[in-house]
């Protein structure tokens, strides 16, 4: 039995929550969620260990009567009992939640919590919180957590975003501050308590959710250009929890939108060049999403995650590029390959003839002054192949 508390303890428990940790004998959960307890359970109280995903893998060893465990809010909210659910089960793991962090904030700002994003920094990186509009209620990990999101954002051009830090939410020491994060960034309080979450207003607003101008990304001409990467992330068709390996990444265009797509979806970006490593790390931050970026390929496969999709947009006559990008994709996942001249083309045509797929050629024009008139030139015609594995 999963139990959610807050900050304002016993006292703010629903009678089933109450009688559900006095009737139990053995209760796990962090220091500070025992703590809230009062003298009416008499429970063994057990504090998680550090890491404590390795002890939720063991929490039933040794123990002959019920387990409690004892968490922040609603458990089920980026929290153990979604944890505890997928190691053992639904049918073995009960819930009874209490009122979530989320819900307190956005009632203390007055926002809709189903127009609201929920993200949560307790084990994600902080720059994973930057977004380029909307709003958001932020988990943060710690009383740093708010001076490191206000610093992200106004590097990133967002530090006209309004950003509430609220403190022990529901407890009698409460506390709510204002600022922009450019404010917050130039001189961050120096006494914000360790249990907080960060209602963010992210300004200015300009989300766009088809593919991005190719100016939003720092590059140095090496990118996939934007028509091009339309038909690209339709080619790859990113689904839910997908890892994508963009090789040859250049400035790490592919990479962000296949992350910006769907819920889940995740890149590990391989690129020679040193510097443009650098600036894809840089697009990442910029647009909040979580690149995984490393040397050239293939060398760098081995002790990559391994892909369920793989994009190939440069050093396609490389050597054993290809054969070692296949031979990584799993039965049932995806490869596209770009190339642009005609030694990389007749790569993809080889490898067509061998295993199949669909390859295909896109040609677009610009409009361009002409004199008074306006003429069309051409852009570079691109070679696509894509295939299933089988």
């Amino acid at each position: 039995m999963v139990v959610g508390i807050g900050a304002d303890g016993m006292a703010g428990l629903a009678p089933a929550s109450r009688d559900e940790l006095r009737r139990a004998t053995v209760i796990f959960g962090s220091q500070r969620q025992l703590d809230l307890l009062d003298d009416t359970v008499s429970a063994v109280r057990r504090p998680w260990p550090s890491p404590m995903m390795p002890a939720l893998r063991t929490l039933l060893d040794g123990v002959d009567a019920d387990v409690h465990v004892v968490a922040s809010g609603d458990p089920l909210l980026h929290g153990v009992g979604g944890s505890l659910i997928r190691l053992y089960g639904q049918d073995k793991v009960a819930v009874l939640p209490h009122v979530s962090s989320v819900t307190l904030a956005c009632s203390r700002v007055g926002w809709a919590v189903q127009d609201t994003e929920i993200i949560s920094l307790v084990t994600a990186e902080p720059h994973t919180a930057v977004r380029r509009g909307g709003q958001a209620v932020v988990m943060s990990r710690d009383a740093t957590s708010p001076a490191e999101l206000a610093r992200l954002l106004t590097a990133t051009g967002r530090g006209d975003s309004e950003i509430t830090v609220l403190e022990q939410l529901g407890g009698s020491a409460e506390r709510r501050r204002s600022a922009t994060a450019r404010e917050w960034a130039a001189r961050p309080p120096g006494d914000v308590d360790n249990l907080n979450v960060i209602a963010v207003r992210y300004l200015p607003d300009d989300r766009q959710f088809s593919a991005l101008p190719d100016d939003s990304f720092a590059h140095d001409g090496q990118i996939t250009k934007q028509p091009m990467r339309a038909v690209t992330m339709a080619a790859l068709a990113p689904r839910p929890g997908e890892l994508l390996w963009d090789v040859g990444a250049g400035s790490g265009s592919i990479a962000i939108e296949w992350c910006r797509s769907g819920f889940g979806c995740r890149a590990v970006a391989f690129e020679r060049d040193e510097q443009r490593r650098k600036r894809i790390a840089d697009n990442a931050v910029a647009f909040g999403v979580s690149v995984d970026v490393r040397p050239g390929a293939p060398e760098a496969f081995a002790s990559a995650p391994p892909p369920s999709v793989i994009f190939i947009g440069g050093g396609l006559t490389q050597p054993g590029l290809l054969d070692a990008c296949y031979e990584r994709l799993p039965v049932g996942g995806r490869l596209v390959a770009n190339a642009v001249t005609a030694e990389s083309e007749g790569v993809l045509a080889q490898w067509h003839s061998r295993v199949g797929g669909e390859l295909s050629r896109f040609q677009h024009y610009h409009g361009e002054p002409l004199g008074k008139f306006t003429g069309w030139r051409p852009a570079m015609p691109v070679t696509q192949w894509g295939v299933t594995k089988v």
